[in-house]
């Protein structure tokens, strides 16, 4: 063939390419390549094809070829970074992505894809540097924007990721994941309105997108205007249609092999949280204690943070995997490997859940626990382990597809932070009033909330109102407080701390926590608890609002616990006029949590354990 032939038949190769006609492109290639095996262009564009085609294994051979033949080749060396993140082989996709921009830095393509790739190696600051490095280059981009403003928000900094994300819409109106990532923005910066609204309108636009339509249903549970049973209709809708096109013998318990005397059941627990993270502070001593003779741990983390909590975590494992960044096809295949018994979901419809893996059934039986506070809505989730107090028998086994398992006096077993300060002097004794207090996610603080609030201060009338959450907005929520009629005057809004010392240190500056309603806290309750800090909580008609009902119980303290609007300011107001009570509970609260079955580490664990051995008897078996 004359080089003038060759380069006739590369062009043709080209359209066909460009137009999308890849079987017709991939034929002259592979011609044109047995004609010319050393020729560095068709080498690059056949790799680059097989990269689009998703058969990445070729696409990084011909690609590595190219590169043998010219190394100093910016392009190919960002696909031959593609095709190493589709081989799950990132740090070498980093580096070759690395030199692409360092032989090309005004590629704006490859700023995006190094900043997508080290994403998820943790490197989050440098990765939103990359965006920002992409948008300079070419700032009429919409996906470098919303890559910009998805990592901003993964790091907090949502006013920003907001920014970015109306950037996009002006630039793409029907940009396929802008109003999603909106939405998920506008959450971590407690806008709940603005972002089910979004949620609305992008499944409007995507009724497919389950992924959305989960993230959503976390946003229903901080609302006070739903009843549970309109909750429970909302999950059930989801549920349907998620499983709408799984076959039905997935969604049917699966027969459990029976299993030797003496052989340990093997479970599994899937979260992205077993990191510095309220799940893992829950989860943490219950693996420590669990009877390795009767279970054999395996845990799959799912997010690109691993810390010292994850370290920890993984030396209570058998086996440990982490799933981030794979795609269902590889997770299923190594679930399936590990061939679990029980697999726990500690996530629910939180952020980088698996829901619709689980819902085509991962294991014989399947648990839901401590990351979520409602029904998955899911057939296939057989079980969901909780007590007595924060789902009353009755009307809550009605308002869950899973059966609830009532495993404990309390369903929770906290490990307090190793380096919490020892509790400070009640405040009230040195500032000459009262400082009440909620250091809860400030989603969870409701217009309701905000009522028993202002309520409060008014009974009380020399006391003040600490707030302290992320994503606390001063502006914004001087505004709302005003809005809801308490004195903004009085109330103080606590800026962000560094570390979990300097955060449980703040609760030094307040006498009476006070949780929100109808979401209660947990983490919050029980570090409040540890320091300390008596808590007062609303019952109310769903487990969100009854998880502080089990927690007080569980430390030996009911009287906290109001039954109404009136008789939540009542408690409080009863607490705030006996200082002699208050420093009292501050010196002995954290005696009575260790004694409680809070820190009743090996008896939960046992507890524990006992009811996923319940469960799996309770399995249909061959």
């Amino acid at each position: 063939m004359t080089p003038a032939a060759f380069q006739a038949r590369l062009q043709q190769a080209v359209q066909h390419h460009l137009g999308g006609r890849f079987d017709e492109a991939s034929r002259v290639y592979e011609a044109l390549r047995i004609a010319a095996p050393r020729d560095y262009q068709v080498n690059h564009l056949l790799g680059t094809l097989r990269y689009q085609q998703g058969r990445a294994a070729e696409a990084a051979q011909l690609l590595e070829t190219a590169l043998r033949l010219q190394p100093r080749a910016p392009a190919t060396l960002m696909c031959l970074g593609l095709a190493y993140v589709a081989l799950q082989r990132r740090p070498e996709a980093e580096k070759a992505l690395r030199e692409s921009v360092r032989l090309d830095p005004k590629s704006h393509e490859a700023w995006g894809h190094l900043g997508g790739t080290i994403m998820f190696a943790g490197k989050q600051a440098e990765a939103i540097e990359c965006f920002r490095r992409c948008v300079a280059l070419k700032p009429d981009f919409a996906d470098g924007w919303h890559s910009l403003g998805c990592a901003l928000q993964v790091t907090g900094q949502g006013e920003e990721a907001v920014a970015c994300h109306n950037r996009v819409l002006a630039l793409q109106p029907n940009h396929p994941r802008a109003l999603f990532s909106r939405a998920q923005a506008l959450h971590i910066q407690h806008r709940l309105t603005e972002a089910i609204a979004d949620f609305d309108a992008h499944l409007a636009r995507h009724p497919a997108h389950h992924e959305a339509r989960s993230f959503r249903l976390l946003l229903l549970n901080y609302r006070d205007d739903l009843s549970p049973e309109a909750l429970f209709a909302e999950h059930l809708a989801y549920g349907r249609a998620v499983e709408a096109n799984i076959p039905a013998e997935r969604l049917r318990p699966q027969p459990r092999q029976p299993k030797p005397a003496g052989t340990p059941l093997r479970v599994a627990f899937l979260s992205p949280d077993l990191r510095t993270h309220s799940v893992a502070f829950f989860l943490e001593p219950l693996l420590a204690h669990l009877d390795r003779t009767r279970f054999t741990v395996i845990l799959y983390h799912d997010h690109f943070t691993e810390d010292a909590m994850s370290e920890r975590l993984r030396k209570h494992a058998q086996v440990w995997r982490n799933f981030v960044g794979l795609d269902r096809e590889r997770v299923l295949k190594a679930i399936a490997e590990d061939a679990p018994d029980i697999l726990i979901d500690l996530t629910g419809h939180t952020g980088f859940n698996r829901m619709e893996m689980l819902a085509r059934r991962l294991a014989p039986v399947q648990i839901a626990y401590l990351g979520y506070p409602n029904t998955t809505g899911l057939s296939a989730m057989d079980y969901r382990l909780t007590d007595a107090l924060a789902d009353p028998v009755g009307a809550a086994d009605q308002l869950h597809t899973e059966k609830l398992l009532r495993f404990a006096p309390t369903a929770w077993c906290f490990s307090p932070p190793a380096d919490a300060p020892v509790p400070a002097p009640t405040p009230c004794l040195s500032q000459g009033r009262i400082a009440f207090g909620s250091f809860n996610t400030l989603s969870k603080v409701s217009d309701h909330t905000l009522r028993l609030w202002r309520d409060l201060l008014a009974a009380v009338p020399d006391s003040q109102l600490v707030l302290k959450s992320m994503g606390l907005d001063p502006k914004r929520w001087t505004e709302r407080l005003a809005a809801a009629g308490l004195p903004v005057d009085r109330v103080r809004l606590l800026a962000p701390t560094k570390g979990i010392a300097e955060h449980l240190a703040c609760y030094g500056q307040i006498d009476i926590a006070l949780d929100p309603f109808p979401y209660h806290g947990t983490t919050t309750t029980c570090e409040a608890l540890w320091m300390g800090v008596p808590v007062i909580t609303r019952a109310g008609d769903r487990h969100a609002s009854r998880v502080g009902v089990s927690l007080l119980h569980a430390v030996g303290h009911p009287e906290w616990v109001a039954d109404d609007d009136a008789d939540y300011v009542a408690r409080a107001v009863a607490l705030a006029t006996d200082h002699s009570r208050l420093t009292t509970l501050r010196a002995g609260l954290r005696a009575e949590m260790q004694r409680s079955p809070l820190l009743d580490y090996a008896g939960q664990a046992a507890r524990f354990g006992a009811a996923l051995e319940q469960a799996w008897a309770d399995a249909p078996a061959t």
